[in-house]
Order: C-alpha cells, then structure tokens, then sequence
C-alpha cells in the first residue's frame, strides 16, 4: 500500500495556524507559537501525547517537516513523492512509516514515534 497525497494533507497544517482564533484542526491543535501539535511518543514512549509540533518547510528537493519536541529536540522528515510518505532529511536514524487509519500514518525514528496526517491511496475508511 503506498501512501499518497501526505504533501497535500500537511499543508493544511501551517494554513490552520494562520487563522488567530483557531483553536485546533482535524490534525490537532494549533499552539501558540504557530506550529500545529501532534501526537507524539518520545523517547520509547508507549503514551501519545499532544506534545510535539511540526513546521513545513519548502526547499528546492521538496518539503521538509520539523517535528519538534517539548524538550527542544526535533527531528527532520522529507516528504517523499514515490509513496513511501516520507523519510528522514538528515541523522542517522531510518523513517519506518505505518499506516494506522485511512487519514493517518506512525512514524518511528529511533524510539521517537508520531502521528501524521495522510491520504492513503487505495484505503478506504472500512479497510486497512
């Protein structure tokens, strides 16, 4: 199964922060620095948390997404456009994507996990 349009999903990110009297998104909410949150579990963590953000970045290969953490960590995922949804822009640590819902993908970097938005191509809300 090959994961389609998470460009597209993402990019209702940075426009829900835009609005001042957004509160949240179908995504999660919109913090006040601007970044949208997510669900995270860090550090082996098997509880998610809305406790990360991410910031969308355009660079010449494409989209960057910065995930950052509470403690002042991120980490950095590059969109990929061949359906593996993405991979990870920069450390040593492989992108290992997962689809969870129709509208949704896990991606595990190390012992850090997050939650994305995604359009899954070939799912439908009954499949998986």
């Amino acid at each position: 199964m090959r994961i389609l349009f998470l460009a597209a999903a993402l990019l209702t990110l940075p426009l829900a922060a835009c609005d001042k009297d957004a509160t949240s998104s179908s995504h999660g909410a919109v913090s006040g620095d601007g970044g949208a949150t997510i669900p995270c579990a860090l550090g082996g963590s098997e509880a998610f948390k809305p406790d990360c953000t991410v910031e969308r970045t355009a660079v010449a290969d494409g989209i960057v997404l910065t995930l950052h953490h509470p403690d002042g960590g991120f980490r950095r995922l590059q969109v990929a456009t061949d359906g593996r949804g993405v991979i990870t822009a920069d450390g040593a640590d492989a992108a290992n994507v997962k689809v969870v819902s129709p509208g949704s993908i896990e991606v595990t970097v190390g012992e850090d996990r997050y939650r994305l938005p995604a359009t899954v191509k070939g799912q439908t809300a009954g499949s998986q």
